[in-house]
């Protein structure tokens, strides 16, 4: 497509080349026609005249050309009206409100650790473990007052019977056969006998474990780390025994046990790998009698 420029010089140049084809050339009047043109303008010099006037002149190229609009000159477009402001709607609010209202709240309720256990609640937590069930294999690591260290297999098997396998280089065993609970040392060929309500564990092999009936409570403590129940048995050999149980914080297993004999001498044994679940052989609660040594 041509520029409005190159279109008005074109049609400038048609213009102007179609002037010169159509305009006549003047030929000279005889004498006569001269007197007649001083008295009255000749009639045929009008019609030269009309179409002199008649004929269009070239266009200018300056001029042709479209100016662009001014943009001041234009009148302002009109605004778009306002939109109206929107209404909410008091059923979708308050809605929004409660959903809102509630996820916070629920937020705050996450945030909240728990609460921590009452002591009677930790007692009973306690009492269930140790009543769950009949069986208990575990791995066992024992430091004495005088910081010597043991390790071996502990196993219990309700009622009453319970098994203390010391590894080497260690010589004890300590086993229950419900009725009494011999101290074995491998290496002296000797065996001390108790009888089972002498010693300080005596309820944990109970069928079900009371610790309010069973043993004096004389403190419960619930931290982090778990639970730790201290009690008291008067009825063991040579005097008042005390025992503290700690129990894992979330399983709420027995973990450890330390007792303090009446002449003060602290033993404690930590458990781990504990398997309730497989019943030891009937075999490791034997005591053999025959080589009874000394009875107390």
């Amino acid at each position: 497509m041509k520029s409005p420029l190159a279109a008005a010089l074109v049609l400038a140049l048609l213009a102007a080349s179609g002037a010169q084809a159509v305009e006549p050339k003047k030929k000279p009047h005889p004498a006569p026609a001269a007197k007649a043109q001083a008295g009255k303008p000749a009639a045929k010099g009008k019609p030269a005249a009309a179409d002199a006037k008649a004929k269009p002149k070239p266009a200018d190229p300056k001029t042709a050309q479209a100016k662009p609009a001014d943009p001041k000159a234009a009148p302002p477009a009109a605004k778009p009206p306002a939109p109206a402001p929107a209404v909410p709607d008091p059923a979708k609010a308050a809605v929004g409100a409660a959903a809102v209202g509630g996820a916070a709240a629920a937020v705050a309720v996450a945030a909240q650790p728990p609460a921590p256990l009452t002591r009677d609640e930790a007692i009973k937590r306690a009492e269930a473990s140790l009543n769950s069930s009949p069986v208990m294999i575990a791995d066992f690591v024992q430091i004495g007052g005088d910081g010597r260290r043991a390790e071996g297999k502990l196993y219990v098997h309700k009622v009453g019977r319970m098994r203390f396998e010391y590894a080497q280089p260690a010589t004890m065993e300590v086993v229950s056969d419900g009725v009494q609970v011999a101290v074995r040392d491998r290496k002296l060929n000797t065996q001390d006998l108790y009888f089972i309500n002498q010693t300080p564990l005596k309820f944990l092999l109970n069928e079900k474990v009371d610790l309010q009936k069973d043993v004096k409570l004389v403190d419960v403590v619930i931290d982090d780390a778990g639970a730790s129940i201290s009690i008291e048995d008067k009825a063991t050999f040579g005097g008042t025994s005390k025992i503290k149980l700690i129990f894992d914080s979330k399983t709420f297993d027995l973990k450890q046990w330390q007792v303090s004999d009446p002449q003060g001498y602290e033993t404690l044994v930590s458990l781990f790998n504990i398997d309730r679940g497989s019943a030891p052989d009937a075999n490791l609660f034997k005591i053999d009698k025959g080589s009874l040594l000394d009875f107390h």
